[in-house]
């Protein structure tokens, strides 16, 4: 009955059809925001380049004035300190005149009155005496002459010590001048790198109209997401800062960053939330696709016995059906969220950073076995015991961010993780004790899950090692593209037979559904989230990604009827409240630094 019921109906052609059809139109509709959204900003940027340029030609004539009033305040210096030492050495001149003569007129009077031939009269001053020689005019000439020699040395020992004190003193002012043109220079080249640098956020902007800095960082909680949608995101440590020298800023300058708008956090979280709820469903329909002991029954209405059983090969092919859906439509959606996206893999392959491509890859790498394992292990457990198992990685990642980085765990740190452990015991114990609904090998369900999340740790720490040099979304689609290659190479080489996919080929139109509609929740989930994060920030996000265990155990009892034990469910819950304190964690520490 239920065989005949998949398989037979009369309505699947018209079904598949009408997918299509509303497939085609979102790609048009996709497509027509693209053009529209594009050709206004190509507008925006021709303006802005044509700002630029003129704000360009304004900072060269700016420096041509700055060097030529440079060189007439360098010419107008120079002229006038020639004119003043001109000056002292006339006025130096004529105080060494003066002072010579009036010596020499005392000298004279003195010898005068010594030899009884004085004047009859008072020599004016500034006239030279004509006195009578004296029996000893040699001695008194001799003592005239070291007087004057004596007076002389003083009068230019005086006239050295006001030349040194001059100098010293323009010294000073030189230095200073000096001092204020390099001042004004920094702050000259300050004010030009500000306003490239304003040009650049702007033609930033245009090209990416939200968040980029959003984009750059995301927690790694919040990476949990892309357990089923390959969605890698970039973990960025907190950049360190050079100093510099302060700059004089204006007292109305307004702020660099514009706090969020209370709706658009609100948009932000529902869409954060919109998004876990399409990586329930897929979960939900993962399990759904696998065959298990018995036909699952959807909503209570109709059984589905499933497409492909459990297995390591079956989950290759799965994955691969899926990736060539998010391949064929990622590129679309890429150029639509960041349009440099290209020319971002472009300057990839033209680095030749051997280092860059090794961690881009690795991570990849890890991410395909995680995604793989965790198609197992939901194979053979419950959705919801995998996905909360599978959250070991964040013990993982902390432990290695420790080891790798130096970036110590804190006491919330160190308390969540061992709340994750006694969690994961909670959620793990009652599997082995009770075999769960559905059949599957509980070992290994637990066991890849296990594996799983330690493998996506490695891809966690792996990205945060590139974090920086590549944007996500660029990042993301050579992931994608990375993940692809190896599930195919992974399905050309020959694989043992307890490794193999194991297909019946009456089963690929249904597995051919399946990957479409697992593609499909892939990208729908990508986008929101990638929308959630920009409009209320990667910490907010993260928060609300925690939700994926316990959503998807809630949408697999209400579709699948698939109960969980109460002790799993308590492990559940422990689990997420765990994470959910890490996150939180990261929100309310820089904020405490900020203060």
């Amino acid at each position: 009955m239920a065989q005949r019921n998949v398989y037979s109906s009369k309505g699947e052609p018209e079904d598949a059809q009408s997918a299509e059809e509303v497939l085609h139109s979102v790609m048009q509709e996709l497509d027509a925001l693209h053009q529209n959204v594009k050709g206004q900003l190509n507008q925006d940027i021709t303006r802005l380049q044509t700002e630029k340029n003129h704000l360009i030609e304004d900072i060269e004539d700016l420096r041509e004035q700055y060097r030529k009033l440079q060189s007439q305040q360098m010419e107008s210096l120079s002229g006038r300190y020639i004119q003043q030492q001109q000056l002292w050495l006339k006025q130096l001149a004529q105080v060494l005149a003066h002072n010579l003569q009036d010596l020499l007129v005392q000298r004279f009077n003195e010898l005068s009155a010594n030899s009884g031939n004085s004047l009859s009269s008072p020599i004016p001053s500034g006239e030279f005496p004509i006195p009578l020689p004296p029996s000893n005019y040699d001695e008194r000439a001799s003592q005239l002459l070291a007087a004057l020699d004596e007076r002389i040395d003083r009068s230019f020992q005086m006239l050295e010590q006001d030349l040194t004190s001059y100098e010293s003193e323009l010294s000073v002012r030189l230095n200073n001048m000096k001092t204020l043109e390099l001042q004004g220079e920094e702050l000259l080249q300050n004010l030009v790198n500000r306003i490239r640098e304003e040009l650049e956020s702007e033609e930033e902007y245009l090209e990416n109209p939200f968040d980029a800095q959003d984009s750059y960082v995301e927690e790694s909680t919040n990476s949990v997401n892309s357990v089923n949608s390959v969605r890698p995101q970039l973990l960025q440590p907190t950049p360190v800062e050079t100093p510099r020298e302060p700059v004089p800023q204006p007292s109305s300058a307004p702020p660099t960053a514009p706090a969020k708008v209370a709706s658009q956090v609100q948009t932000g979280l529902v869409l954060a939330l919109s998004s876990a709820v399409v990586l329930s469903l897929f979960n939900v329909c993962l399990r759904i696709l696998i065959k298990g002991k018995n036909p699952r029954v959807v909503f209570g209405l109709f059984e589905f016995p499933g497409v492909v059983t459990p297995g390591f090969g079956n989950s290759l092919l799965i994955l691969l059906m899926r990736l060539i859906v998010v391949m064929a439509l990622m590129p679309i959606l890429a150029t639509f969220l960041y349009p440099s996206v290209w020319k971002d893999i472009r300057r990839l392959f033209q680095s030749g950073d051997q280092s860059l491509w090794g961690k881009v890859l690795g991570s990849a790498f890890f991410l395909f076995l995680s995604q793989v394992l965790i198609y197992l292990a939901i194979g053979n457990i419950p959705a919801g015991i995998a996905i909360t198992i599978f959250f070991i990685y964040p013990i993982v990642t902390v432990l290695g961010s420790w080891i790798l980085f130096g970036s110590r765990p804190s006491t919330v740190g160190f308390l969540a993780i061992v709340g994750i452990t006694a969690g994961l015991i909670l959620v793990g114990w009652p599997s082995f004790a009770v075999q769960p609904p559905g059949g599957g090998n509980v070992g290994v369900g637990v066991a890849a899950a296990l594996a799983s999340g330690i493998t996506f740790a490695g891809y966690v720490l792996l990205t945060q090692m590139a974090a920086g040099k590549l944007h996500p979304i660029p990042f993301s689609l050579v992931n994608f593209a990375a993940i692809f290659v190896f599930s195919s190479l992974s399905l050309w080489v020959p694989l043992s037979e307890n490794f193999s996919p194991k297909i019946d080929q009456n089963v690929w139109p249904g597995l051919i559904m399946g990957g479409v509609v697992l593609g499909v929740l892939t990208l729908f989930s990508y986008l929101l989230n990638n929308f959630a994060i920009r409009f209320a920030g990667a910490a907010l996000a993260s928060v609300i990604g925690t939700l994926g265990p316990a959503m998807t155990a809630l949408f697999g009892f209400l579709i699948i009827n698939e109960k969980l034990q109460p002790v799993a469910i308590l492990g559940m819950a422990v689990v997420t409240l765990s994470v959910a304190a890490m996150s939180v964690e990261r929100i309310v520490t820089p904020q405490k630094k900020a203060s």
